[in-house]
């Protein structure tokens, strides 16, 4: 036994790492545009925007709720939840536990996330797509939310902002998925028939059947800088056409350019921007209309709030 190798040497180790501050691991975050190392504190501060060259990350809808509404003061509704599983499918495993493993990592039921509250000073209904849940792909339970966001704009008589993130349809739920894109129709089109603002704020991704549904349908559509924006994959296309799509294609600059798209903006100006816009389109005061008729029972069964029914008869 090596009295210096076995004994002495294990408790100046010990000693050396307990008197080590420990280090966060989650200081730093690199752009996957320009590959800089960002200071997390930057970062935030910045609204996840890179300070060196703009590209404009992915937001987690609490930030995104946070950075919308009035003081960062909102309430989030409990959306219905659908039948799990209706086709039992199954790929590389089971959908179920595909879901539970979603469920695990963002903390929530599924891919959408509805809240309320004022903005401007405005009653506002916005609901966020979560990219991290599935690629925010868009199944029944979105389609569910979704509804459950219109009927709560026409209750509060409040304008509807909706903030996609999706990679589309989701192919676990087959053509169940793909049913959401008209429910998702008639669901804007309750808020448009109530006279109520509707608004979409296309960020990076917006593709497949959410783009191909209710994220074309906004009175204003607002995209943030760099998005990608479209319904197929670039390569898709170029394969389909066999032609050099031009650069820049499907991103937000590209499609203002082709009237797809009615104003880009940076992320530090997208509150205030969509704040002028509700005022353009809302305008004057928020007072209910008289010719709205809303079954309450609808809405209680639709939008629960932390376990309490929304809104009372």
């Amino acid at each position: 036994m090596n009295w210096l190798t076995n004994y002495i040497r294990p408790k100046i180790r010990a000693l050396v790492s307990s008197s080590r501050p420990e280090t966060p691991d989650n200081l730093w975050t690199k752009c996957g545009n320009c590959e800089a190392m960002l200071f997390h504190r930057d970062l935030e501060a910045n609204l996840y925007v890179c300070q060196h060259c703009g590209h404009h990350m992915r937001l987690a809808p609490a930030k995104r709720l946070a950075m919308l509404f009035d003081d960062g003061k909102y309430e989030t509704i409990e959306l219905p939840k659908p039948v799990v599983d209706p086709l039992r499918f199954r790929d590389t495993k089971r959908y179920t536990d595909r879901l539970k493993d979603f469920q695990a990592k963002t903390g929530r039921h599924d891919a959408l996330v509805v809240a309320h509250g004022k903005m401007g000073g405005r009653d506002t209904v916005v609901a966020v797509f979560d990219f991290d849940f599935l690629a925010g792909t868009m199944g029944t339970a979105v389609g569910e939310g979704l509804v459950a966001a219109a009927k709560l704009a026409v209750m509060q008589h409040a304008p509807l902002v909706v903030v996609p993130a999706s990679g589309g349809a989701r192919m676990q739920e087959g053509i169940l998925s793909l049913m959401q894109m008209p429910r998702s129709v008639i669901a804007v089109e309750q808020v448009k028939d109530a006279g109520l603002p509707y608004i979409v704020v296309l960020t990076d991704p917006t593709t497949g059947g959410v783009t191909a549904s209710f994220a074309m349908l906004g009175d204003v559509h607002i995209a943030e800088r760099g998005a990608q924006i479209g319904f197929a994959g670039a390569r898709v296309i170029e394969e389909t056409i066999r032609e050099t799509l031009p650069e820049g294609f499907q991103r937000a600059e590209y499609l203002l350019d082709h009237g797809m798209v009615d104003v880009v903006v940076v992320r530090k100006e997208l509150r205030e921007t969509l704040i002028r816009t509700l005022g353009h389109l809302a305008g004057g005061t928020q007072t209910p209309a008289d010719d709205i008729v809303v079954d309450p029972a609808d809405i209680a069964a639709a939008a629960v709030i932390e376990g309490e029914p929304a809104y009372r008869a």
